[in-house]
């Protein structure tokens, strides 16, 4: 990361080499920046992906996940309830009747409860009624269809586990999307900084040409219509890097929109700050078909579109899977063993273990079934269809993500195919362009062929820096068809 002075107002400098002149034969780009601090891809990636707001509302997305999760399972936290309800009136007392709960969910869809009683009066209800000393109970309630297998509960703690996947995929993908739009500003940016050096050294030429022709001029030694066919050029000159200077300053402040501190505050590149160089000759790699494929392989695991809908499949394989168990009888059975006073004793039960099977327990059984299933088959049934659904975009993002690797790929081949001529172009506009400066100076061109040899030459560069800007810009949407992303 560059140091925190590098994005305060007025930055240290620091030279990094000198733009290579427009006439020297064989150059095919500009040297490092001439002065000023270089700004890397890998500086402005850091500070998109540390602190962009972007990148940081993206990393919230596996927390909420996770929260998703744990309020899942508190579906299986124990719960302890305790009611009271008692009557006395004109001085007689009706009744008591205390009722104390701990129940413990457990996974695999049973519940333990354990449980004091006690119901006392002349007017209890006798259903309600207990000795004095109250009853104490432990006992079990186990779903033995419906719910035996999955249940609300062990389904939204799996549906929200499959949560955490599907956060993380998005997560990346929005730090990807992110990413890649960085990656593309800066290069542009590059190739505005790049144009502007070029038609700056460009308009130099045209002013020290004016100048000569001008005293040229002044001495007899050339026509006076000589000195107005510069001074047009360099009036033309002039004004195209005019516009350049604007398109570089707005490529700056596009390219400022990313960078944040660490308060959150937003902060502006200064004007010092200067891009490392486009992509040279050594960097023109080709692609084999081998890394191609293993990129598009690579894609099939780690491509945020498809672990999104994996992780959706996963939801929808656990509601199925509840729907499904919608469909069996909801049958139940409750038993609590009792004992007189409280708390529960496990030795005096342990000893009375006969008695309490035979007599001393409670026993309940509840039975529902609908007899034409319908809400239940049409659920299952609008699952299915979500399923089918899901597959097929997963199918259709698959071969659309194969697509775009392989696309991208022959982009970047032949965007290398179009650099080695583009480069050949340069280094022949700037022979034509030396030759006819010889010419000129013996006597046999005009100052209109030497500009028009130098605009040639320009041009040529220009779209040399063009392709380069492409070039780099194709390694990032490579790296972002193949689902990866600088973390």
């Amino acid at each position: 990361m560059l140091p925190p002075a590098f994005l305060q107002a007025q930055p240290t400098a620091r030279p990094n080499g000198q733009l290579s002149g427009l006439g020297q034969p064989g150059s095919v780009q500009a040297a490092a920046p001439d002065s000023g601090q270089v700004f890397s891809l890998n500086d402005l990636l850091t500070y998109v992906t540390l602190r962009h707001p972007v990148a940081r509302q993206a990393r919230l997305q596996p927390e909420r996940a996770l929260q998703e999760v744990r309020y899942a399972r508190g579906l299986f936290d124990p719960t302890a309830t305790s009611k009271y309800y008692g009557k006395t009136f004109g001085g007689k007392e009706y009744f008591h009747d205390w009722d104390s709960q701990l129940r413990i969910p457990i996974w695999y869809g049973l519940d333990v409860k354990a449980g004091f009683d006690r119901g006392v009066g002349t007017y209890v209800n006798p259903e309600n009624y207990t000795s004095p000393a109250g009853l104490s109970y432990v006992g079990l309630s186990v779903p033995l269809a419906q719910g035996l297998l999955i249940d609300e509960r062990r389904a939204a703690v799996r549906q929200a586990q499959a949560l955490q996947g599907l956060a993380e995929a998005e997560r990346r993908g929005a730090l990807n999307k992110l990413v890649l739009q960085a990656a593309k500003d800066y290069w542009d940016w590059s190739l505005n900084y790049e144009r502007l050096q070029l038609l700056d050294r460009n308009a130099g030429l045209a002013d020290v040409r004016f100048r000569a022709i001008r005293q040229r001029v002044r001495l007899g030694d050339a026509a006076a219509i000589d000195s107005i066919e510069a001074l047009t050029e360099l009036q033309n000159r002039q004004a195209t890097l005019s516009q350049a200077r604007v398109q570089f300053r707005n490529a700056t402040l596009l390219l400022s929109n990313y960078l944040w501190d660490e308060q959150q505050q937003p902060r502006d590149l200064p004007a010092t700050a200067r891009p490392q160089p486009l992509p040279g000759p050594t960097d023109w790699r080709t692609l084999s078909p081998d890394s191609v494929a293993a990129l598009a392989q690579l894609a099939q695991q780690i491509h945020p579109e498809l672990q999104k809908n994996r992780a959706k499949l996963s939801q929808l394989g656990v509601e199925r899977r509840l729907l499904s168990n919608k469909l069996l009888p909801k049958l139940s059975v409750d038993y609590n063993l009792l004992q007189a006073g409280q708390p529960f004793s496990p030795e005096k039960s342990a000893s009375l273990r006969g008695t309490y099977l035979q007599n001393n327990y409670k026993l309940g059984v509840s039975f529902a079934y609908p007899l034409l299933l319908r809400q239940e088959r049409a659920k299952l049934q609008l699952n299915r269809l979500k399923q089918q659904e899901t597959e097929l975009d997963l199918q259709q993002d698959t071969r659309e993500i194969q697509t775009g690797v392989q696309t991208v790929a022959n982009d970047w081949e032949a965007l290398r195919e179009q650099l080695a001529l583009q480069q050949q172009v340069v280094r022949n506009a700037e022979s034509l362009r030396r030759g006819e400066q010889i010419r000129f100076e013996n006597g046999e061109s005009s100052v209109f062929l030497i500009n028009s040899r130098e605009a040639t030459l320009v041009s040529a560069r220009v779209k040399l820096s063009e392709l380069q800007a492409k070039y780099a810009q194709a390694q990032a949407m490579l790296r972002w068809a193949a689902g990866g992303v600088v973390e």
